[in-house]
């Protein structure tokens, strides 16, 4: 299955029919970024998917992070993009940038096409309605990374229960109305603890976590908290898994049942991940 290309169509199995009655009425939250984001048909894919998870009578929250287009603006005005363990440096002008692309392009893209999908969405960053609080993640008063506080999940809970489809950019606030810039995987790990999801779905540009970076085919479908220690002492899980992982862990530590780690890039990924037992990502349970 990991090698799905575009041209394959999604077929409807008994099993199928039994997950999408198992998932009916659930919530899902759905990170969705990267290379996935930056192609128009890929994008469409994506939308198409969730559009039909929606159709099932699954709610779904999207937080979606931007940050190829991020460094292209931040390019243009000769700025350097700059991390630190993984995570953007976020300085004044940056998080103007951050704020510029998360909730007025790319967000509000989104939902457009949503909208032409007759969903009927909404845009949102952290800060609308005290969405998301957060505080500062370094101790460096020019760096506005941020660590989230709280989420607001009455706000969440009002969208869901009236159909509406929360697409949320990954920015917050505090109380003193100063911007933050947050991980997006963070804050979908964050939103799906909170409002107790039945899934946590990360989007990615790899299978999944692999045995060996350099073979895609050794994706490793099944995880636990015991498997993901063995790992990691055998040093199998590094580079930019180590986060994604970490907010799978954070996920299923606070009841959510399973995390999943896919390809955004693989044609009807999601739903071959959701509604099949022969999925195509990893997936981390208790």
């Amino acid at each position: 299955m990991s090698n799905l290309s575009t041209s394959e169509r999604f077929y409807f199995s008994h099993d199928t029919l039994s997950l999408i009655n198992k998932y009916s009425g659930s919530t899902f939250v759905i990170k969705y970024g990267g290379s996935a984001m930056k192609n128009s048909s890929l994008k469409l894919n994506i939308i198409q998917d969730i559009s039909f998870l929606r159709s099932l009578g699954i709610k779904i929250i999207l937080v979606h992070g931007g940050g190829y287009l991020i460094d292209h603006w931040l390019s243009k005005l000769n700025i350097q993009p700059k991390f630190q363990d993984g995570l953007r440096v976020t300085d004044a002008i940056t998080m103007d940038v951050v704020e510029m692309v998360l909730s007025g392009h790319i967000n509000k893209n989104l939902v457009s096409l949503f909208s032409r999908h007759n969903i009927n969405s909404v845009g949102l960053s952290g800060k609308d309605a005290s969405l998301v609080m957060a505080t500062p993640l370094f101790d460096n008063s020019n760096n506005f990374a941020g660590r989230i506080n709280k989420i607001n999940i009455d706000l969440l809970n009002i969208f869901l229960s009236n159909d509406i489809f929360p697409v949320v950019a990954s920015v917050a606030t505090d109380l003193q109305g100063i911007t933050y810039n947050i991980n997006a995987d963070t804050l979908a790990s964050s939103i799906a603890s909170s409002v107790k999801a039945d899934k946590l779905i990360l989007l990615t540009d790899t299978p999944g976590l692999l045995y060996d970076l350099n073979d895609t085919s050794t994706v490793i479908k099944d995880l636990n908290l015991e498997k993901i220690n063995d790992l990691n002492s055998k040093g199998i899980i590094k580079n930019g898994m180590i986060p994604k992982i970490n907010c799978c862990i954070d996920a299923i530590n606070n009841n959510v049942p399973a995390a999943h780690i896919i390809d955004g890039r693989i044609r009807y990924s999601l739903l071959y991940e959701i509604l099949t037992y022969e999925r195509v990502g990893s997936m981390l349970v208790a």
